[in-house]
């Protein structure tokens, strides 16, 4: 075969993808970097004004956008997301499993509906869409990528001021979750691979943020010396998204500024 550039590598035009907790944080960032790349991209979260506002921020930077009220954490809400997109976008090339929740509590004290409530978005919902999606639309094409996000707290313990139990364990479960389908499903060329942020601005993280001191404090703990930002997980997903990264399945990429590096994770 003829290599191709770098350029058509990373092209996504005539793509389609559904990133699920796509109106604000690391979801759009992924939406932004895969519109920019040519895909055609479909928001979902439970929040409709939120998803407004991100579709109408995109479509700003000339990205083909629209969006799908629905919680993942539902299992008829996962499975009608599923059917609605493809409805949408006819089929659904890239899968980006971003929607997530986290609890703060003490191991003792964490309270079993909180639990129930992580796990259900953070595990099951992404079991529940992956496999429509993949039944649907990407095993019978023998193509398609999904990425999952998981965490660096997948990766490991926390130090004493987070305690977030049932988090790091439903992100330690997506990291398998992701080697073991991309074991499964690698004979249907489906890529299944992951992103492991470490701390991101992001209101999810904003309590944990500033327990710790806030990002100043946090970044002198990381090789790098910062923190993530609105960009650095954006060549990450492309890679993942597109065929310059056609032969990486399987795999957990921590995008953290190398705290995972000194860490043990």
């Amino acid at each position: 075969m003829t290599a191709r550039n770098i350029k058509n590598l990373f092209d996504l035009t005539g793509k389609s993808a559904l990133i699920t907790g796509g109106s604000r944080g690391l979801g759009l960032q992924i939406a932004h970097a895969l519109g920019e790349a040519g895909a055609k991209v479909v928001l979902s979260s439970r929040k409709q004004s939120e998803l407004d506002e991100a579709v109408a921020e995109l479509k700003a930077a000339g990205i083909d956008a629209s969006a799908i009220a629905a919680d993942c954490g539902d299992t008829q809400g996962a499975l009608a997301l599923a059917g609605e997109a493809i409805n949408r976008l006819g089929e659904v090339d890239i899968l980006v499993n971003n929607a997530g929740a986290t609890w703060g509590a003490p191991a003792e004290d964490h309270p079993l509906e909180a639990w129930d409530k992580v796990m259900n978005l953070n595990v099951r919902g992404i079991f529940v869409l992956t496999q429509a999606i993949g039944k649907a639309s990407m095993i019978p094409r023998t193509t398609g990528s999904v990425i999952n996000v998981a965490s660096i707290a997948g990766l490991g313990g926390n130090p004493p001021f987070m305690k977030t139990i049932a988090y790091n364990t439903s992100k330690a479960a997506v990291i398998n979750f992701t080697r073991t389908l991309a074991a499964e499903w690698g004979r249907y060329g489906i890529r299944v691979n992951a992103l492991a942020p470490g701390f991101f601005p992001s209101k999810m993280t904003k309590g944990l943020m500033q327990a710790a001191g806030g990002s100043d404090e946090i970044a002198k703990h990381a090789p790098l010396l910062r923190i993530g930002d609105d960009e650095d997980l954006k060549g990450a997903a492309l890679l993942f998204a597109s065929d310059a990264g056609k032969h990486i399945t399987g795999q957990t990429l921590a995008v953290d500024g190398g705290v995972s590096a000194v860490t043990g994770g």
